[in-house]
């Protein structure tokens, strides 16, 4: 039985979720603010966070934020826009996932359990390199030019994935599945955020990727310099 922390200010909304994701075989405890939610956080373990974006006080964006300043709780963001931006933002501030909502509850608990499968990603043994990029599947460590690189779970997990795979093309489909361990029902824009935003962390110029390159109408590729 997982342990979720749900952010909702929308008391009815709230309840609902929280009494249908306890049916389904959850622990849940809700708070209504992103101050509240920071406090519990503070106090009590839990396994994935479900946030919402919108919320009096400080909002879903600056609550991952300050979480992932100190924790790798896996971190869902709910949100009821779905623009790209928006995804971007919310994954630079450290979520690991975003669902539109009104969302399923059968959804969100698939997302969940998703995102619990891959928390903790089982290591191999040995080192790839990359030029001056270096992965240590062991440590699940990442370093560039001997400088460490600091990745959220998700973005490391495609990092691995990559890397296992390269100089073999990944279309968006295998990644989802492989990397958030969704269908068809997955969203390939996620996979083009979390690639920027692992571009800007492991690409020396991240504009004109050596590393990770796009092939159009397919998906990605890493390659060796």
């Amino acid at each position: 039985m997982s342990s979720l922390l749900l952010v909702e200010d929308d008391p009815g909304v709230a309840e609902a979720l929280r009494l249908a994701l306890v049916s389904l075989g959850h622990r849940v405890e809700l708070a209504e603010t992103g101050e509240a939610a920071l406090d519990a956080v503070g106090q009590r373990d839990f396994d994935v966070m479900l946030l919402d974006v919108m919320m009096p006080g400080i909002d879903g964006f600056e609550t991952a934020r300050r979480v992932r300043l100190g924790s790798l709780l896996p971190i869902i963001m709910l949100t009821a826009r779905s623009d790209p931006i928006d995804i971007v933002a919310g994954l630079e501030c450290g979520a690991d996932d975003y669902v539109t909502k009104p969302v399923e509850p059968r959804v969100l608990d698939a997302r969940v359990k998703a995102v619990l499968r891959r928390a903790a990603p089982a290591g191999s043994e040995g080192l790839l390199r990359f030029g001056e990029l270096a992965i240590n599947r062991a440590a699940m460590t990442v370093t560039r030019a001997g400088e460490p690189v600091s990745l959220t779970p998700t973005e490391l997990r495609l990092l691995l994935e990559l890397a296992e795979h390269a100089g073999q093309v990944l279309s968006r489909h295998q990644l989802l599945q492989r990397v958030w361990d969704y269908g068809y029902s997955g969203d390939s824009r996620l996979v083009d955020a979390v690639v920027q935003r692992l571009r800007g962390k492991v690409e020396a110029r991240p504009s004109e990727p050596e590393l990770i390159k796009t092939v159009r109408g397919i998906g990605y590729r890493l390659d060796r310099p």
